[in-house]
């Protein structure tokens, strides 16, 4: 194995080499690996290191233990006060690096229709066509975990007391969740409209909060 050293030197701002992350992952021998087969499926362990300096300052990555969600913790935090301060759109109400929430006010959209079934009434939406669609105020909450999109009753910036109110928008359930679209991109099976997050939600124009669990 080939030896390797770096040098680390102390910044400006009195930085010094404190913690490593060792990253691992499962590597299989070249031979068994399938073609075109992502090493990102595999499993993988992260360990946190504290690093000990000798007399003339040299670093040296000392035993470790698993990476916690304590030590991102601490680590996210740390790095998020070197962060410079920016100015956040008006419309922008929660800016997190867990959730990011926004409303729009209510406005004409384009909307496109391909209804291969449309009721009595709307049989002008069986064919595909795009028509303006006034759409109320909305409430955008965005997670790890997925995309939530409310109506709001006023067209007006919200707070922590405004309910929230079943979407028109199509494929959107009722507990707010957007059939198939996560945060992250992947794929995901549609919430059951038999079996919805306990809530109590109304159509447009009424008042009732979402008051529910996931």
């Amino acid at each position: 194995m080939s030896e390797h050293s770096t040098q680390f030197e102390a910044s400006g701002g009195g930085l010094v080499l404190a913690n490593a992350i060792l990253l691992y992952r499962n590597q299989a021998p070249r031979n068994l690996k399938p073609y075109g087969a992502s090493c990102e499926s595999g499993p993988a362990f992260a360990s946190f290191h504290a690093v000990e300096h000798d007399g003339d300052g040299r670093p040296t990555i000392a035993a470790g233990v698993p990476l916690s969600r304590a030590h991102l913790r601490q680590w996210t935090e740390a790095l998020g006060r070197t962060v410079v301060p920016e100015i956040l759109p008006d419309n922008i109400l929660v800016a997190h690096p867990d959730m990011l929430a926004w409303w729009s006010p209510a406005q004409v959209r384009h909307a496109y229709f391909a209804l291969s079934a449309p009721p009595a009434g709307l049989r002008a939406l069986s064919g595909r066509t795009t028509l303006p669609v006034p759409y109320p105020a909305h409430l955008f909450i965005a997670t790890r975990s997925g995309l939530g999109v409310y109506a709001l009753a006023a067209s007006e910036r919200p707070n922590a007391a405004t309910p929230v109110l079943h979407s028109p928008v199509l494929n959107v359930f009722v507990n707010g969740r957007s059939a198939g679209a996560t945060s992250r991109g992947r794929k995901r099976s549609a919430p059951r409209p038999s079996r919805p997050m306990r809530a109590r939600c109304s159509t447009p124009g009424r008042r009732t909060p979402i008051r529910g669990r996931s």
